[in-house]
């Protein structure tokens, strides 16, 4: 019988190799950053996670022979002795720290079943070319390298077994050139396995913070060998690699969620004195004579004309009971972005753009200053509560409404699925 995660035999480097080939997500790099990136550093990850570097400039990062490119440089490293495979199947603790923070989780095999039942829940919608990208990876590599960052209701029994694990000796403990440490513990104890294996499973659900497109490719790759083996009169074995997919799980007060701004190209026509008037009807605003930094919910900093605003919106204004509309950036949107200021569709109009929050308020000064845009606004960062609140209601999140970090790195540990 299946259960909610599973152990697997990890695919990883050498604990000398780890530094050289631990690389960042594929996804935050494109081509030309990922080709600069893996210079001088043949053992990279990317070099399997972003292949086309390895081809002419001009190939399409689409095109057949990327995926196979990636297949050969994994192979080699396989071959090389770079990575080497765990004999019985294990979990791994794994510790990032980004400045004063840090966060522990557990990497381990997310059930597929699980996925399509939604007990490992989802609050974004994929891009069918994003998904098609990585089933093809996925298929030509024959493993999963990019983990899915789950999150889940604190355990404190499930803190207890990482706390033992995590005060041995590491198998992996280094700073990446970004300065965020990564730190990864073998668990390979059979008692401790079946304990962390039994606490997951009598969870409700785990919830996926970051990774819809890896899970979403996960399960088109498991579904088509599912019904491969039913050609063949074969019962699928849910119990396959393929039926599992590569995570790591947080725990939900751990996991960190930063700000994720926006900014605007112009005022909808309207002068900075009629948009305060505007947005007067819906928000408190006071004029601030340092960054307006949102310090709580409801909240939000507006930057326009060389001048920083604290706006609080209506309480009245506030939807109850319903986790979506609550959600600081639906109000933002709602009660400003769309009928002020005629953003009406965030996800497709060319006159708003998004600004994580690791680059700071100072970047939305920049954008501002510089006449690239002509506002700018902050937000308090989504909660993990809200979050969840919106994945249980089985609804979506806006656009662009978290930003997660620190990132996992790519290439500590693999999941093959063969």
């Amino acid at each position: 019988m299946s259960t909610l995660i599973k152990p697997f035999r990890g695919l990883r480097p050498t604990p000398e190799r780890a530094t050289d080939v631990a690389a960042p997500p594929y996804d935050v790099l494109n081509t030309a950053e990922a080709r600069e990136r893996a210079k001088g550093r043949p053992l990279s990850f990317l070099h399997i996670s972003k292949p086309e570097i390895d081809l002419p400039d001009t190939t399409d990062p689409y095109a057949p022979e990327v995926y196979a490119k990636g297949a050969e440089n994994l192979a080699k490293l396989i071959a090389d002795g770079v990575l080497i495979r765990d004999t019985e199947p294990c979990y791994y603790a794994y510790r990032l720290r980004m400045g004063n923070h840090v966060q522990t989780g557990l990497v381990c095999a997310g059930s597929v079943v699980d996925y399509a039942t939604n007990r490992i829940r989802k609050h974004e919608f994929t891009r069918p070319q994003k998904e098609d990208d990585r089933v093809r990876q996925i298929t030509a590599l024959n493993a999963q390298t990019g983990p899915v960052l789950l999150t889940y209701r604190a355990s404190d029994a499930v803190k207890t077994i990482l706390d033992t694990v995590t005060s041995s000796d590491p198998l992996y403990d280094f700073v990446a050139d970004d300065s965020i440490a990564h730190t990864i513990w073998l668990i390979d104890n059979p008692e401790q396995i079946t304990q962390l294996t039994a606490l997951f499973d009598a969870m409700d659900a785990l919830y996926i913070a970051d990774g819809h497109h890896r899970s979403a490719s996960a399960e088109r790759v498991a579904t088509a060998r599912n019904a491969e083996q039913d050609k063949t009169a074969l019962a699928p074995d849910q119990e396959a690699e393929h039926n599992y997919f590569l995570c790591v799980a947080f725990p939900h007060d751990e996991t960190q969620i930063l700000d994720y701004n926006r900014v605007i190209k112009d005022l909808n026509g309207l002068s900075i004195d009629e948009l305060l008037t505007q947005i007067g009807e819906s928000f408190t605003v006071t004029p601030s004579d340092s960054t307006a930094k949102p310090e709580r919910p409801t909240q939000f900093g507006m930057y326009a004309a060389g001048r920083w605003y604290q706006l609080d919106i209506h309480p009245t204004l506030i939807p109850a009971d319903d986790p979506v509309a609550s959600l600081d950036i639906s109000l933002l949107q709602d009660n400003l972005l769309a009928p002020l200021l005629g953003i009406d569709d965030p996800r497709t109009d060319n006159r708003i753009d998004f600004v994580g929050g690791i680059r700071g308020l100072a970047e939305l000064e920049r954008r501002v200053d510089n006449g690239e845009m002509q506002i700018a606004f902050a937000l308090y960062p989504t909660r993990m509560e809200a979050l969840m609140a919106v994945a249980d209601a089985n609804e979506v999140m806006p656009p662009k409404s978290t930003w997660f970090e620190p990132k996992l790195a790519d290439g500590l540990v693999s999941h093959l699925i063969d």
